[in-house]
């Protein structure tokens, strides 16, 4: 199975490092972030990447890598979703994934790494079991262990968890107010070209669940119409075969927050996203030798009238908050001078990429972003493809609605909340 793990931050430094059946030796971080360095974006990096002696299989999320050093052939999905699920971990127990939180909380990344994995092979990955064993960190928790000399944490009881029919849910929860929230995410993954057509769009589904019920809840999710699903994979406490059979998402809940079920969307129809960009990149000739000196960048954000969105309150229009457009600009580009009517601006030298904050986006005015662009030297081949993220509350794609919540084997009755949300997941426009 998995030998070693490296964590690994956007330059390439090692974070943390963790080995199981053998030591790999730190060469192969050289050798993968070489292979990083071929490409231009850093999550077109391929997950499997074969080195002489080790297979390396690797993730890329929020400017970390994790990469796994195997010596044989495994299922590389497998490894893949642990990945996916060491990350999940962290952000639950440090609030986030940046450099400075797993530098800070590295006695803890080592306790999670070594209760999540036996000898190279997955063991405990449910955050409620892994909670009762080793405490998130927090004032207390450090005061703690500064008094007593103990490792940060750390606990000597054996999670009930562990030793039941559901691991994934502690025994004799209990809460003075009982309630659960569920929110249906959707994704719209998008590239349009400079003239504003899709070139390609897909829809993926997420229900996050937030659950504080006392006991041990039996709880039945019916929906008005399920079949505007496709493709679901469900968390450990879903009753699969219940699905299959007449669509009812039948489950007992984790207590705490956790991702109930995944799915993707077929539109009925072309996919027509709801918010367009016009980029445009105009550059001057200097004259002799040096072609190109300056370019000037104009770009449009605007609402369409015509979209593939359905609205859950009838009557509102669409409201998009968190609008945000990064554009990493070529390596020629020496620098820029940006002025936008709309939010903030800024443009990072290292990196060459500009990021425009706009924030709320209303109808009334559409956000404009204009400035010229200073080269080193001749014209940039190629074009730079802006991302743009937004977020819809209200609103999906599938138009999913939950039609009841049911609560068995308990005697309270619960608040129950649903929030629809739309997002964009890598949304790209191709400027011209």
């Amino acid at each position: 199975m998995i030998h070693s793990l490296f964590i690994l931050n956007q330059h390439g430094e090692v974070l943390i490092e963790k080995h199981w059946r053998s030591v790999t030796p730190r060469a192969v971080c050289d050798f993968f972030w070489d292979e990083v360095n071929k490409y231009p974006e850093k999550e077109d990096v391929p997950p499997l990447i074969a080195a002489s002696k080790y297979n390396l299989i690797n993730i890329y999320r929020e400017d970390l890598f994790l990469v796994a050093s195997m010596l044989s052939e495994i299922p590389p999905l497998l490894v893949i979703e642990f990945l996916h699920r060491i990350l999940d971990i962290f952000s639950e127990y440090f609030g986030g994934l940046e450099d400075s939180s797993i530098k800070d909380n590295f006695s803890t990344v080592y306790q999670l790494l070594e209760e999540m994995m036996d000898h190279g092979y997955p063991l405990t990955t449910e955050p409620n079991a892994l909670k009762a064993m080793i405490r998130p960190p927090t004032l207390l928790t450090r005061l703690e262990a500064a008094a007593t000399g103990k490792a940060s944490g750390v606990s000597n009881l054996l999670p009930d968890g562990t030793v039941s029919n559901m691991p994934w849910r502690k025994s004799g929860v209990k809460y003075n107010q009982n309630e659960i929230y569920l929110d249906i995410v959707e994704e719209m993954d998008a590239i349009v070209d400079c003239s504003g057509q899709v070139v390609s769009a897909e829809v993926s589904g997420f229900i996050f669940a937030n659950s504080r019920l006392s006991g041990i809840p039996d709880l039945s999710l019916l929906f008005v119409d399920p079949d505007v699903i496709d493709d679901c994979s469900f968390h450990p406490c879903v009753r699969y075969n219940r699905f299959e059979r007449d669509r009812t998402v039948s489950f007992v809940p984790p207590d705490g927050h956790f991702e109930l079920m995944r799915y993707r969307v077929t539109p009925r129809q072309t996919l027509v996203p709801p918010i367009y960009c016009t980029a445009q990149i105009v550059y001057s000739s200097a004259g002799k030798d040096d072609g190109v000196s300056s370019g000037r960048l104009t770009l449009t954000l605007g609402c369409k009238p015509v979209h593939s969105l359905i609205l859950n309150n009838k009557g509102k229009s669409l409201s998009f908050e968190d609008v945000k457009v990064t554009i990493p600009f070529p390596k020629a580009v020496r620098t820029t001078h940006l002025q936008t009517n709309t939010g903030t601006v800024l443009y990072d030298e290292a990196s060459k990429v500009a990021r425009w904050t706009v924030g709320k986006m209303s109808r009334e005015r559409n956000p404009q972003l204009t400035g010229t662009i200073l080269l080193a030297g001749g014209r940039p081949e190629e074009s730079p493809s802006i991302q743009v993220d937004w977020k819809v509350p209200m609103a999906s794609v599938s138009g999913l609605t939950v039609l009841s919540l049911q609560l068995l084997n308990e005697r309270y009755r619960p608040y129950k909340g649903v929030r629809t949300i739309t997002k964009s997941g890598r949304f790209q426009v191709r400027s011209s």
